[in-house]
């Protein structure tokens, strides 16, 4: 197999242990519930796959159930489950009206009623109420990708002008209990920041999303203002949370790849939250610094990388963080950077990431491509598709951050038998 193959087995290997399937199953398989009724919520980039998965173990104990999801990740009916596909990074009418189906179905329940709450990565733009008008919530979201924001910020922010975010859905789900099973997305697994904490109380304050405000001189309204100063929930006795995947599982499981092929492998990091260009040219580095190995090495990163819009091209973080790295390895021996992101979607693309190699960077001087220029205008995917460097897995069904890897491959030390291993 050349780089390029073993690119792929490596995504495909990786993606195929973090699908959350088996978690669900375990979550919910031993999980007892009130005499009451059982009600489904299912949101975020993983929703219908997870949705899926609860409606097959709950079977005739399920009551009703309301999946939002994104656009092209819906697979199939689910029986008893109504799905919408909605907009994201920025929500749209269908991400409203989605929210406000689940928040009809779960309204008036009693204390022996459950909601299952299935949480996935992208539930702040999928799952949403916004207190102001969708247009300004559009805007101020858009402001914010463009400004760098990290997804910290942009959840302190978006909770406060939501009905459901920060521990609000929960509140409205009241007396009935709510069973949440979170795949996170977000570095440390902070249960009150991924999809902006429907179920979870909020550890944020006004003062520190006040802050943000002040930080990137967001434009806002006054109504959004004055949003920015209610607390949110800080106490919740309605809900129990499990969480079920994360990136350091990912990292793991395209480790395991990378050493099923013959590499050693060095987790650099599950912890990555810098510039997306940033990232890229770190570990070019890292793969000229060990271009005399006599051994295939495998360097990995996980994370969330952020990108700094100052043009107005396509891409994503991943493509972006591919790119950036093809400068740095050119010309090296046998080396390649590849970067992905576990939902199968990187940015507003149908690519899932990006892969370089030591001739990515000829092969775009001989198209007439500048990798500075490119970058500078954030244009990544037009570069990357021109040099057969686009990702492409379709929606996976997870979601659980990004990985990056490195390979330097050597002849010594191979396993020459693993090419059917996956």
């Amino acid at each position: 197999m050349n780089l390029r193959q073993e690119a792929d087995l490596i995504i495909r290997a990786a993606l195929q242990k973090v699908m959350p399937d088996e978690a669900v199953v375990r979550a919910l398989k031993d999980k007892s519930f009130h005499e009451g009724r059982i009600y489904l919520v299912a949101a975020g980039k993983a929703a219908w796959q997870m949705a899926k998965t609860a409606e097959s173990v709950l079977g005739d104990k399920l009551q009703a159930g309301v999946c939002v999801t994104k656009y092209g990740h819906v697979q199939g009916a689910i029986s008893k489950v109504v799905c919408y596909e909605a907009g994201h990074p920025i929500p749209d009418e269908n991400s409203f009206k989605g929210t406000q189906a689940a928040l009809d179905m779960v309204s008036n329940l009693t204390e022996e009623d459950t909601v299952v709450f299935l949480l996935s990565g992208g539930g702040s733009a999928l799952f949403e109420k916004p207190l102001i008008s969708g247009q300004e919530l559009s805007d101020i979201t858009a402001q914010l990708l463009a400004c760098g924001a990290d997804i910290r910020e942009m959840n302190m922010i978006r909770k406060r002008l939501s009905a459901v975010k920060g521990g609000r859905f929960a509140q409205i789900c009241a007396p009935a209990k709510v069973y949440s099973i979170v795949l996170s997305d977000i570095i440390g697994d902070p249960l009150d920041m991924i999809a902006s904490g429907p179920a979870f109380p909020d550890s944020s304050t006004c003062s520190q999303a006040l802050a943000v405000m002040e930080k990137y001189r967001l434009r806002l309204s006054q109504q959004a203002c004055r949003l920015l100063r209610i607390e949110t929930p800080k106490e919740l006795d309605n809900v129990e949370t499990v969480i079920t995947g994360s990136v350091k599982k990912l990292c793991l499981a395209a480790a395991e790849a990378c050493e099923s092929l013959g590499y050693r492998t060095v987790l650099l990091t599950d912890q990555l939250c810098c510039e997306a260009r940033e990232a890229g040219s770190f570990l070019a580095s890292i793969a000229r610094t060990h271009q005399d190995t006599e051994y295939s090495l495998a360097f990995l990163a996980g994370g969330e990388t952020i990108v700094h819009l100052t043009g107005n091209g396509k891409g994503g973080r991943n493509q972006e963080l591919a790119l950036a790295a093809a400068q740095g390895i050119s010309g090296l021996k046998d080396t390649a950077v590849f970067s992905i992101g576990s939902d199968g979607t990187d940015g507003p693309t149908d690519a899932a990431g990006g892969y370089c190699d030591e001739n990515t960077k000829k092969r775009l001087e001989f198209a007439g491509i500048d990798i500075f220029r490119t970058l500078q205008d954030n244009n990544a995917y037009e570069a990357l598709g021109k040099a057969g460097g686009l990702l492409r897995t379709g929606a996976t069904g997870t979601n659980v951050n990004d990985v990056a890897v490195v390979l330097i491959s050597r002849g010594k030390g191979r396993n020459k038998n693993t090419k059917n291993k996956f």
